[in-house]
């Protein structure tokens, strides 16, 4: 009798808001439309009374659907089918234009309207794995497309899919939800399905955000409801758990379900704009496409008619055909405030590398030559401005900032080098030397296999010629570990930098007894200054940058007012922790045969995705994409993808990443 009175409660809340909700809509209080009314409480009440009610789950999948208009007022999934449900993301659509009869029977929810409640125009229902939502076309009814609509506070939600030329998701596609798992969207009934898909960022998303005030950040995936063309439309939304299958893996091994869940949350196609981006309503980052790229080619299909490998080749049609991201002049930011010139009037030198090494990963992980060769001429264009021989007539390549200490200015156009675009990274740069060179060594490969032998032997060669330079121009004799940068003076800029020194050996810049050598420096510099918590992800570096060599004194971004920048350290790229660029630390060691060690920063990594650790935000609006080494948030995504490029060390431990060309 008890959870008969609280049912009875909760169906009388829920009419309560229905009725707040509608009565807006009702000039006068129309009778005809207060009676309809009444049949939803009704209806609703008698479906609570049976087996049925608007709350649905399974192992899987945990499903409320709304009590006043069709769709869903909450939703959670674990991919892994184990019952272990995240809060729900969805946002209230707001009240429909029209009234609703909900009805519930057999299973299934159905939605007519009011003034016609015989006659259901969408039903929808959870069993098992799968969520089925069907839209009936009534003449003269109502045509109510169902959103979801989803907050990125919470989860930051992507719709991943091929783009059609009005800017919807064909499908069928993929509903990601990070840290959930995915949802496998199909349709039929139309002919040529899509779903609509909008994403709104209200704030700059370098400031920290006032928690105090509403948030009206959202990205919001739309079903459109059927129609007189098409009378019956029916979308099945099937939970999967998509992720690279490694052999000897056991498959109740619960170290590994942050890498199963959390595989595909590097892929964030961006709503607005149709790339592969930080996250949905974040930034397009020229230079982080080969970070997705490198995932993508290990990823099995997302959807039938529809790769990750799909979604890098698309992302680089759109930078062939004049796309600009950050990272190349005029790139104009998605949330910012129009720039009355471009934020660095240079090329970043990661960003070519990067197009290029994603190109190859496509092109050699599809076995699509024929893209290469009809973007042979783009493709070329981005490799000869990479080429470009230096005034001082080095092979390494070269940013055209000097990279000497003090040598730049707050609010100066000439600002950032790299990625790490707080840090003064300028004349020859060796992580941007290493990217380059394994760019160079894939084009030539891909340029030897459609007949361009010349351009292919220049390739090689200047590959062949930055490697040969590598350890002379970037290796400091006294520490014995590879630095960030040679600055136009000679100066070599060495804060222990884990991923610099990674990435020389996973690429094999730095090979032999030389790569144990800087990775025992790294690893014996990171227990000097006590850095132990892996959890946390990597410092990008183990000793604070000093002033000189930092572009913002701002303290919130890892500035600071000391000279030697230790009141700036922890904070941000002045050697926060972070998954960024972790990958290249882990993946060393695992190249290099140091399995244990490996491990030692990898599971706790590992456990920490699990537990969604490197998302969401403080009360104090700052994010835990970057952290101190106490855990306390420093960032400002809520959700940036090159976190989850970590993961890639999983396949590196069991020797499944391919070498470089």
């Amino acid at each position: 009798m008890i959870e008969c009175r609280k049912g009875i409660a909760m169906i009388i809340a829920r009419w309560r808001t229905v009725e707040s909700s509608l009565l807006r809509f009702l000039p006068g209080k129309n009778l005809i439309h207060l009676a309809a009314l009444a049949l939803v409480a009704t209806a609703v009440a008698a479906g609570q009374t049976g087996s049925d009610s608007l709350m649905q789950s399974s192992s899987s999948m945990r499903v409320t659907f709304d009590a006043r208009q069709p769709g869903l007022s909450a939703l959670s999934i674990d991919s892994l089918k184990g019952g272990s449900f995240r809060p729900s993301p969805l946002i209230d659509p707001g009240a429909a234009p029209v009234a609703y009869a909900v009805t519930t029977r057999d299973g299934w929810v159905r939605y007519a309207a009011a003034s016609d409640p015989g006659h259901p125009v969408w039903e929808m229902r959870c069993v098992g794995d799968t969520l089925t939502m069907r839209s009936l076309f009534r003449p003269g009814g109502a045509a109510h497309d169902v959103t979801l609509k989803f907050d990125p506070h919470v989860n930051h939600a992507t719709l991943l899919g091929h783009v059609t030329p009005a800017g919807d998701i064909a499908l069928p596609a993929v509903l990601h939800l990070p840290g959930m798992g995915s949802l496998r969207v199909y349709a039929t009934g139309s002919q040529d399905p899509v779903l609509h898909y909008v994403a709104h960022r209200n704030t700059n998303g370098m400031t920290p955000l006032d928690l105090t005030k509403p948030l009206e950040d959202y990205v919001s995936v739309t079903f459109p409801a059927a129609s007189a063309g098409h009378r019956q439309v029916e979308y099945t939304l099937e939970t999967a758990a998509i992720y690279p299958v490694i052999p000897g893996m056991d498959p109740a091994d619960a170290r590994f379900d942050g890498f199963r869940r959390d595989f595909l949350d590097i892929f964030q196609l961006h709503a607005e704009l149709h790339v592969l981006a930080n996250h949905s309503a974040s930034d397009a980052c020229a230079f982080t496409v080969y970070e997705y790229a490198d995932m993508a080619r290990y990823t099995p299909e997302l959807v039938k008619g529809l790769t990750a490998l799909d979604l890098i080749r698309e992302t680089l049609d759109r930078y062939l055909n004049g796309f600009i991201g950050y990272g190349q002049p005029g790139y104009q930011m998605f949330d910012a405030a129009i720039q009355p010139q471009p934020a660095d009037p240079h090329v970043f030198t990661d960003t070519y590398p990067s197009l290029l090494i994603s190109a190859y990963d496509y092109a050699d992980g599809s076995a699509d030559l024929r893209w290469f060769r009809q973007n042979y001429k783009g493709l070329r264009a981005w490799t000869e401005t990479l080429m470009v021989t230096n005034a001082d007539g080095s092979q390494l390549l070269e940013y055209p900032g000097s990279g000497i200490s003090g040598s730049r200015k707050e609010g100066v156009a000439d600002q950032a080098a790299n990625w790490w675009d707080t840090i003064n990274f300028g004349h020859q740069d060796a992580y941007g030397n290493a990217l380059g060179y394994r760019a160079l060594r894939g084009m030539a490969a891909l340029a030897d296999r459609i007949g361009e032998t010349k351009d292919a032997a220049r390739y090689r060669a200047r590959a062949d010629a930055i490697r040969a330079a590598y350890a002379e121009a970037f290796l400091d004799p006294s520490a014995h570990v590879i630095v960030g940068w040679r600055s136009s003076d000679g100066e070599l800029h060495n804060y222990y930098f884990p991923y610099i020194n990674g990435i020389a050996v996973r690429y094999g810049l730095i090979d032999g007894p030389q790569a144990h050598q800087v990775m025992d420096g790294i690893l014996a510099k990171m227990d000097e200054v006590g850095y132990k918590n892996f959890a946390l992800g990597l410092p990008g570096n183990l000793v604070p940058v000093r002033h000189s060599d930092y572009l913002n004194s701002d303290n919130r971004w890892g500035g600071s007012k000391k000279a030697d920048g230790s009141d700036g350290f922890e904070n941000y790229e002045n050697g926060g922790a972070t998954g960024c660029f972790a990958y290249f630390m882990m993946g060393a060691l695992y190249h290099l045969g140091e399995k244990e060690q490996g491990d030692k920063m990898l599971m706790p990594m590992l456990d920490a995705f699990a537990k969604q650790s490197f998302t969401g935000r403080a009360p104090s609006g700052l994010t835990y994409d970057w952290k101190d080494w106490q855990g306390g948030a420093h960032g400002y995504e809520g959700f940036l993808v090159d976190n989850y490029y970590a993961l890639l060390a999983v396949l590196d431990r069991a020797g499944l990443i391919a070498k470089t060309p």
